[in-house]
Order: structure tokens, then sequence, then C-alpha cells
């Protein structure tokens, strides 16, 4: 068997990609590790003499009457409600758009691509004005309702369900005499759940690490999510009298991008295999 050919430069390039991923998580890890006073006088990249791991987990959780632990509970329901909801949208959207032909679909088309192009930052203080008319700012329901609301998701679900889902198969439903919805559930979404995860992936990540719209929309500490939270502590150190809590910063950082690392692994399978298909012609 023919070697494949060996690039030197790429190797190269590729191996300095990887430090540069994975070195600030090195970093987050170890000082993770570490007691406040040796987190700003150690060298970043090595262990301290005390292993305080466990010490900062349990401090992080206490901390405040324990409202890190509510931070989670609330960033969770954002994700579960906001980045599960924009991805079944863009879903039956996707599909909607990729499956039957009306009128304007041309339109629809060009205000997605718009609503890629406009940056989330351009939009946040309009929605903050139209919620503050509802009456919904410092709500949940101000952090859910925007994340709702996927061009991106949609446009994925819409090109990938074009090649993934044939139209012969839908037409022997309806033949058969199923439903609209009964089709699309029973047939079509089976076929896209590739794509569908790699859009939750996106959703997730996104609604995740959201943190200009929760900044401007809430003003309740128990509504916050992680990332605003995390930042409050943070900023307490440039308060006169504040509490300085580096260590449970980075701590709370730490745990904070774990769940996302293990929803990666468990759908990276599923993730690849959507990027891929359609790639090959048969």
């Amino acid at each position: 068997m023919r070697k494949q050919p060996r690039s030197i430069t790429l190797t190269v390039v590729t191996g300095v990609m990887l430090v540069y991923t994975l070195l600030p998580l090195v970093w987050l890890a170890i000082s993770a590790t570490k007691t406040q006073q040796d987190l700003l006088g150690t060298f970043g990249l090595w262990f301290s003499g005390d292993f305080a791991l466990f010490d900062n987990i349990s401090r992080t959780f206490a901390y405040q009457d324990g409202i890190f632990g509510r931070w989670l509970l609330n960033t969770l329901l954002y994700v579960v409600a906001g980045a599960g909801g924009a991805t079944m949208l863009a879903a039956l959207a996707g599909y909607g758009l990729a499956k039957f032909d009306f009128a304007g679909r041309r339109v629809v088309f060009a205000v997605i691509l718009g609503g890629i192009a406009i940056p989330g930052t351009a939009l946040a203080v309009p929605t903050f004005l139209m919620f503050a008319k509802l009456g919904l700012t410092d709500t949940p329901w101000a952090i859910i309702i925007p994340s709702l609301v996927s061009p991106f998701g949609l446009y994925l679900m819409w090109t990938y369900a074009t090649d993934a889902v044939p139209n012969e198969i839908l037409e022997s439903a309806r033949v058969d005499g199923a439903g609209e919805f009964r089709t699309f559930f029973k047939l079509a979404l089976p076929l896209l759940a590739p794509g569908l995860v790699t859009v939750l992936l996106f959703n997730l990540v996104w609604t995740w690490n959201n943190f200009f719209l929760p900044l401007i929309m809430l003003k309740d500490p128990d509504l916050y999510p992680l990332t605003l939270g995390l930042y409050q502590w943070s900023e307490q150190a440039t308060t006169v009298g504040g509490d300085v809590v580096y260590d449970l910063v980075i701590t709370g950082s730490l745990l904070t991008i774990i769940p996302l690392i293990v929803a990666f692994l468990l759908l990276q399978r599923f993730w690849q295999s959507g990027l891929t298909t359609g790639s090959v012609k048969q």
C-alpha cells in the first residue's frame, strides 16, 4: 500500500495551532488547583505546593450562599429552552424551505442571509427596548426568546435537508395518507439527525457562552447565567471594599467549560457525520 505523503510544514503549523488552542485550557486547569496566594505568586503553567482544587470547588459552590449553583441551573434552563427550541425551530423551518415551493422563497433566503450577516451586538439595544416595552426585561424570557432565533442554524438545516431527505420518501408517505407533521417527525427528522446535532452544538455553545444579552437584560443576580455571574465576581476586585476571589473565578470558569467538553465528546460522531454528508456523490 502506498504511503501518504507527509508535509513537514503542515505538521508544524498544526502543532502550533494545537498548542495555541490547548495552552489556555492547560493554564486554566492548573490555576484551578492553586490557592489565591499561589495563583498570584507562582508560575502559571506549573503546579504549586498546595493542591487546592477540591477546596476551591467546595468554596465556589458555597460562596454567597451557593449562588454559583443557581447560576448553573439558570444556564441549563437557558440552554435547554433557548438552544433546544432554536434547534427545533431551525429544523422545522429549514425542512419547510427545502421541501416546499411557495411564493417569496427568494425573499426569505435574502432575509436569512441578512440575519447571518448582522452581528448580535447590533441588535442588542433594539431588542432591549422592545422587551422593555413588553415588560419582559429582568426575566428569563428576555434570554430565552431571543435565543430561539438562529439564522445560521436555519440556513444549515435548509441546506442539509435539501439533500438528506429524498423527495421520493415524502411522496410515498403522502400517498399513504400521512400528514405533513407526521411525515416530518416520523420520516424526515431521523434523516436530519446528524445536521440537527450540528446545529444543536452551535446553538448550545452560543447560548452557554452568551454574555452581552444577559448583561443588558438582567439586573437580578438570581437570574444571571454563569458567564455574567463569574464576571460579577471578577469585578468585585475593582470596587472599594470588594471581596477578591480570583481563585473562585478561575475554578468556576473551569467548571463552566466541562459541560461543553462533555457535550462535544458525546455528540462528536453525529457532528462529524453531519458535516461530511453530501460531500461525496454517488
